[in-house]
């Protein structure tokens, strides 16, 4: 295995443990809904982090969904409903981990995880075109 697939691997996988954190979350402690709605952020951008290796576009330090996929919109057309779905999550990254952020709710679990999961499926199908 070459040395960016290898890196591939490994954001997917952090990825994947994000989203299952997330998952286990919804399941067992659905009330830790600032964790899921975390937990689905990052997710998302360790996808994003994945394809940018897979594209050859350099990663910057960001937990930006929406400047990730600036970055990729230098290579390929980004359409408006992923920008919408990446900005469901974008507050998320950082935001929510300080203590006078507001408590998401059941309707913001549910659209932060499809937005994961939304971002998981588009990644991992250019990947595997």
């Amino acid at each position: 295995m070459d040395k960016k697939q290898q890196i591939i691997e490994e954001w997917i996988i952090l990825a994947d443990q994000d989203m299952g954190m997330a998952e286990l979350a919804i399941e067992h402690q659905p009330d830790f809904r600032h964790s899921i709605c975390f937990h689905c952020q990052q997710a998302a951008e360790k996808y994003l982090k994945a394809y940018l290796v897979f594209c050859g576009i350099a990663i910057k330090k960001t937990h930006s969904l929406v400047y990730l996929l600036d970055l990729v919109s230098e290579h390929e057309a980004i359409s408006d409903d992923l920008y919408s779905t990446a900005e469901i999550l974008e507050e998320y990254g950082v935001d929510v981990r300080y203590p006078s952020y507001y408590k998401p709710t059941n309707k913001n679990i549910e659209e932060a995880y499809k937005a994961a999961i939304y971002i998981k499926d588009m990644v991992v199908g250019k990947m595997n075109r």
